[in-house]
């Protein structure tokens, strides 16, 4: 179901809960709303529509994934300072990101996943990652 995005930065602060098998509904509802925000997302944390666990969607290779309790287990030794755009905020803000991280998740179907994540969907993951902790780019 596509659900209303969150923009209320108060509801955005809470801190995110690990998801479990019982949450699969919430990964259709976010894939569903990112989907349906397809022009102006390219990612989107499940805080974004309200619920707060730990589930996000990334753009990549023209379609949208899922990761369930992401945790980046290493990144590269440099980072970049750059300004992003939420679907929730207005305008920019600065952020600073990591060009390559590496990804310890569970897919839509709760599989232990793994993976390296090189330039926009490395950035795009660690923004998500921030709503789970409340931050706001």
């Amino acid at each position: 179901m596509i659900k209303t995005v969150v923009k209320d930065e108060l509801i955005l602060r809470i801190p995110s809960k690990p998801a479990d098998k019982s949450d699969a509904g919430i990964i259709r509802d976010l894939l569903d709303t990112s989907e349906a925000n397809r022009k102006h997302c390219v990612g989107m944390a499940a805080n974004m529509i309200g619920e707060h666990k730990t589930i996000l969607t990334f753009m990549t290779s023209g379609r949208f994934e899922v990761m369930v309790n992401p945790e980046i287990v290493s990144h590269s030794a440099a980072s970049f300072e750059t300004e992003e755009g939420c679907l929730s905020l207005r305008g920019t803000r600065k952020a600073v990101r990591y060009p390559i991280i590496t990804v310890e998740y569970l897919d839509k179907n709760f599989r232990k996943k793994k993976g390296i994540f090189r330039g926009m969907e490395a950035q795009i993951i660690q923004h998500e990652i921030d709503h789970f902790s409340g931050k706001i780019i």
